[in-house]
């Protein structure tokens, strides 16, 4: 909406977004020390926001970096940034929130002596209006995944369970994919060459009626993820956790990523091969169904028929 600003929570206060401004000199700068996660609504009301506050708790004590509010004011916070930032939307429209922490500044990088700096983690809560019409062509077509030769970091060296932004891998992965296909999706194997996880989503498949997700100690515990868990609990679909190779991807009956901004989507091509028929299948259908029904919305609906906001 013309002239409506949104703020953006900054170590200690809201402020006008044109005013919240990070350091180069910060530690999220530097080394890539940034403690994420991201939250959306499902008309205008956080879904799972416990959920996803816990998890961002439980990655900050993992990566020893204290925030400066308890969990209790970090929700206080996003709802008064919620009541003002919704203001700038239209009602058709949903906003994703984002929290990020760094360990704050890093003074050495400004030549600057360690008293002249702003003291303790730099952390932000802000939210931006999400790009709905941008995941359309994943409910046409179904997604596209590719596996490049880049590998997921093992969970020996940092707990996948800790949602964070140290992702150069990620992007150079990314690089490697597009060569084959400019709009495919990323997915990593492990050390050991079973499928892990997409650098925003988790990746999953079905096979005779059963939906496959593999093994948790290698992927982020998805908040999506864990709600098509509960889903297919709800309509007795068995759900696994197993070692997944590209051979059981390639012959799988359906597969689907799953992440905050769209839930669940299919994924109908693996490396250029279509997925059986390459087009959404039944479980699929049943589990974004029982998804509208969760939130009260037919969220599919809202993906295909949202324009563009930009």
């Amino acid at each position: 909406m013309a002239n409506f600003e949104p703020v953006v929570y900054l170590r200690d206060a809201l402020v006008p977004a044109s005013q919240a401004k990070i350091a180069y000199y910060d530690y999220g700068i530097v080394l890539g020390a940034t403690v994420t996660d991201l939250v959306r609504t499902y008309e205008h009301k956080p879904f799972r926001l416990d959920d996803h506050l816990n998890r961002f708790y439980e990655s900050c004590k993992y990566a020893r970096i204290q925030p400066l509010l308890s969990i209790e004011e970090s929700r206080a916070v996003i709802f008064d940034l919620l009541k003002h930032n919704l203001k700038g939307i239209g009602p058709s429209e949903e906003l994703a929130i984002v929290m990020f922490i760094t360990p704050g500044e890093l003074p050495v990088y400004a030549g600057l002596p360690p008293d002249s700096v702003c003291q303790g983690p730099t952390f932000c809560i802000h939210s931006y209006s999400m790009p709905m019409d941008t995941f359309q062509p994943l409910f046409r077509e179904g997604a596209h995944v590719v596996i490049p030769s880049i590998r997921h970091i093992p969970p020996e060296c940092i707990d996948p369970k800790a949602k964070n932004r140290s992702r150069l891998h990620w992007w150079m992965a990314d690089q490697e994919t597009r060569l084959v296909d400019p709009k495919a999706i990323t997915v990593l194997l492990d050390m050991e060459g079973n499928i892990s996880e997409a650098s925003g989503a988790n990746f999953l498949i079905a096979k005779k009626g059963t939906v496959i997700s593999p093994t948790f100690k290698n992927i982020l515990w998805g908040v999506s993820l864990l709600t098509i868990q509960e889903l297919c609990s709800e309509l007795k679909i068995p759900f696994v956790q197993k070692n997944l190779q590209v051979h059981d991807v390639v012959n799988a009956d359906e597969a689907f990523l799953s992440t905050t901004p769209y839930g669940i989507a299919p994924v109908t091509k693996v490396n250029k091969i279509s997925i059986s028929d390459g087009k959404p299948g039944p479980i699929f259908r049943r589990i974004v169904e029982a998804w509208s029904n969760k939130v009260g919305m037919d969220v599919l609906a809202q993906i295909m028929e949202a324009e563009k906001i930009y």
